[in-house]
This record gives C-alpha cells, sequence and structure tokens, in this order.
C-alpha cells in the first residue's frame, strides 16, 4: 500500500510524517552530516544540475535530514510545501525579499517582533520598498492602506510581546482583492493552534526555534504555502543566498514535532491559570491574554484559535516594579525566548523591542512597566507562588 495516499490525524504525523528509513531500517530518523553527494558519472551530474534528475546536488540546496522536517511541519500545517531554513529571521526576510523589488509596497501590522520591524522599517525600504504601517486591529486601517495598492501583507496573529489578535479573514480578503499575497508569522499560536492557511493567508512562516524546538536548543525557521511559491521565487532566493537549515537542528526540530501538541497543550493550560490568577491580584495593573475575556479581541481569537496559547503579559506599571520583579523570580528565568519547556519573563522595551523606540513602542502598547511570560511546563502551583513572591 502507498502510504503517501493516506491521510492521517494531527498527532501520527507529529510523530511519523515525512519518515523515510535508510537501508539499516533504523526506529529514529536518520541524520545526514554532508555538504555534497556524489555522482556515478559525469553525466549524472551533468542531469541532475539541468533539472533532469531529481536528486540531492548540495547541502545548500537540500538535505534528506531537512526534507523529513519540512515534509513533517508540511502535513501538520496543511500546506503544499515547505522549506526550512536557519533562524525564524531568515524565514520572514527570505518570504518577502523573495517576491518583492524596487517599487513595491508592503502593508504590514505595527505590532511587530523587533526583527521583523527592522526589516519592514529599515532593510525593505532600502532596496526601493515602501512599507505602510497599520493598527493591525482595525479593518478600517488595513482597507485605507491597501487601498492604495500592494504587493504583500505581512502580520503577526497573535502579535509579539502585546498578543494583539487580527481578523484573517477579513485581512486576507481585503489584500487579495488588490492582489497581494497574504504572509502570517504564526509563532506564538505554533502549528498546533492556528491555521492561518484555512484562513485565508497564502504564506506562513516560523521560528522553530520557539515551540517546533521548544527546549532551547536550537535555531530554526519555515516558510510554508503553495508549491507554486515555495518551490519557485522562495527556493530560487534561498539556494542562492544561503540561509540552510543544519542537518543535526533539522533532527531536533523533527524531534521536537513528536511532542509539540503534549508540550503546547500543557503549556497552554498552564498560562491560562495563570493568566486569571494575575489578573485577580491588585499588584498587577494589567494581563493580556487571547482568551480571557477581557481581551479586547476575545471572541475574534476564540474563532480563529483552538486555545489561547503559551504566553501572557503583564504591566507592572513601571521599569522599576518590572526589573525588580523579574529579579526576584527564583523559577522563572529570565530570557528572550518564548515557547519554551522551561518558563521564562523578559522586558521587551529593553529587549526585544529596544530597536522601534518609544515612541512606536507606546503606539503598540509596550510600555516600561510590561513583561512578557513564556509559561513552560513547571508545575503550575509553584510558578504561581514564584509569581506571588516576586510580586511581593
Amino acid at each position: 500500500m502507498d502510504d503517501s495516499v493516506i491521510e492521517f490525524g494531527e498527532a501520527t504525523n507529529l510523530i511519523r510524517g515525512g519518515l523515510e528509513r535508510s537501508a539499516f531500517d533504523e526506529t529514529a530518523e536518520a541524520i545526514y552530516p554532508t555538504s555534497g553527494f556524489v555522482y556515478a558519472t559525469a553525466s549524472e551530474a551533468e542531469a541532475a544540475f539541468a533539472g533532469e534528475h531529481d536528486r540531492y546536488i548540495y547541502g545548500r540546496y537540500g538535505n534528506p535530514t531537512v526534507s523529513v522536517f519540512e515534509e513533517r511541519l508540511r502535513l501538520v500545517e496543511g500546506a503544499e510545501s515547505c522549506l526550512a531554513t536557519a533562524s525564524g529571521m531568515a524565514a520572514v526576510y527570505a518570504s518577502l525579499a523573495c517576491q518583492l523589488r524596487a517599487g513595491d509596497r508592503v502593508v504590514a501590522s505595527r505590532a511587530l517582533f523587533g526583527s521583523c520591524f527592522v526589516i519592514l522599517d529599515e532593510i525593505l525600504p532600502r532596496m526601493g520598498v515602501e512599507t505602510v504601517l497599520v493598527d493591525g486591529t482595525s479593518l478600517d486601517e488595513w482597507q485605507k492602506a491597501l487601498a492604495g495598492g500592494a504587493n504583500a501583507v505581512f502580520l503577526e496573529t497573535p502579535s509579539n510581546p502585546g498578543l494583539e489578535v487580527i481578523d484573517l479573514p477579513a485581512v486576507a480578503a481585503a489584500a487579495h482583492e488588490v492582489g497581494a499575497m497574504v504572509i502570517v508569522d504564526n509563532v506564538f499560536a505554533s502549528p498546533v493552534l492556528q491555521k492561518p492557511l484555512d484562513l485565508g493567508a497564502d504564506v506562513v512562516v516560523y521560528s522553530a526555534t520557539k515551540h517546533i524546538d521548544g527546549q532551547g536548543r536550537t535555531l530554526g525557521g519555515a516558510v510554508l504555502g503553495s508549491e507554486e511559491f515555495v518551490k519557485g521565487p522562495l527556493m530560487a532566493f534561498t539556494r542562492h543566498t544561503g540561509p540552510s537549515l543544519s542537518p543535526f537542528n533539522a533532527w531536533v526540530l523533527t524531534k521536537g514535532l513528536e511532542t509539540l501538541r503534549l508540550r503546547v497543550d500543557a503549556m497552554g493550560r498552564s498560562a491560562a491559570d495563570l493568566a486569571n490568577r494575575l489578573e485577580a491580584d491588585q499588584r498587577v495593573q494589567t494581563v493580556r491574554y487571547p482568551f480571557l475575556d477581557s481581551h479586547p479581541q476575545v471572541g475574534l481569537a476564540r474563532r480563529q484559535m483552538s486555545a489561547g496559547g503559551t504566553i501572557l503579559t503583564l504591566d507592572l506599571g513601571t521599569k522599576q516594579k518590572a526589573f525588580a520583579f523579574a529579579d526576584s523570580l527564583t523559577i522563572v528565568d529570565i530570557s528572550n525566548n518564548v515557547g519554551d519547556s522551561k518558563s521564562l519573563v523578559t522586558h521587551p522595551a529593553t529587549t526585544t523591542h529596544r530597536r522601534l523606540g518609544s515612541e512606536m513602542r507606546a503606539q503598540v502598547g509596550i510600555t516600561d512597566g510590561l513583561l512578557r511570560l513564556s509559561v513552560g511546563l513547571e508545575d503550575v502551583e509553584d510558578l504561581h507562588k514564584d509569581l506571588d513572591q516576586a510580586l511581593g
């Protein structure tokens, strides 16, 4: 029986998707740490480089271990094709740069991860690409900006770090009316809590460093979309610019996928619990979590996501109080990563979003008292006690 035509469920795909055993019939996926491949004859090499023979040519073009990761993530996401990259930011940049040229126009949500903002606000404009930033939660702003035309739309939902939720079907419909490709950074939701392609997006990008690895071990990224896009402009761009994912990192990420659903579900339950407790604590000014009733887009979040995710924010009012809280934590570590099995806290205004400047940070709600908490797999009662004593 040809297993390729069988449609498996998510749990099975997370464990067995893309699995190709070698002649040794190993249980775990093999690692192929090679930069190149050999040919039986010179004419075979010629045919391979001419595209007449479908085979591995060079590590920058493809690798068997990387292919397993790409196929497994493709199946989980429900995409036609997937291309892995060396980091999440390589995925973001490649998804945009492979299709844009001088004179093109990008419309993006204003609430973005710091490095994404730099790409849109500094790097692309140097290439002659116009970037227009809008309030991602305002459909009116999207429509006004898109009325001027666009080649691409870029957004995060939920956003980093403010957890703004954007109406994906509405924005995608408006973007498609003017012929723009919609690219969604889905890192906070992860592939198991939100399916942007089902909601109208054309391309999904990930920092696989986050939930997909989920244990602070390695960098990686991925771009998913139609076969026409991935095997066309995206592959041509990455093959010649070189943001290749290493075989070892691909193997680590493949193994990370096996426990992705279990980790995200458990971490999400703890995050929801802590968000509710913190919201009731008078020492905390505000708490933001997508599935809290107090979240401005809670209804939209519940329509687009199957759960609220692993990340929340709390605002303590001032930088001094935020720093004192972070410094007092004994279990939760201060770090700028998210989606890890260990709980992590960061102060976005002075770390991940420092480059935005005070004016832009104010526009997207990143105050000096704001902390981003990525909830891990520790006992939720231990985490609650740690947060409680740090607030005291």
